[in-house]
């Protein structure tokens, strides 16, 4: 089952919920079912020995951005 994030519009409550397709998620604090989905984000850490292992990222390879791939603005 997904786990899912949402803000009831009720009350203002900010929860995680296990959702299914036959079972909608309700506020816990007061049932409400008017709710909003929250982008969900997450975090990964490793420790500074596996950190510095690492290579470096050179520029990006289409438009030479000293930042890395992904910082391309020529999308």
């Amino acid at each position: 089952m997904p786990l899912f994030e949402y803000r009831c519009r009720n009350c203002g409550r900010h929860f995680e919920a296990f959702v299914t397709g036959a079972r909608p998620a309700v506020c816990p604090d007061c049932s409400g079912r008017d709710l909003e989905k929250q982008l969900s984000v997450f975090a990964v850490s490793t420790s500074s020995a596996s950190a510095s292992s690492m290579p470096a990222v050179g520029p990006c390879g289409a438009c030479g951005d000293p930042r890395g791939p992904g910082a391309c603005r020529l999308q």
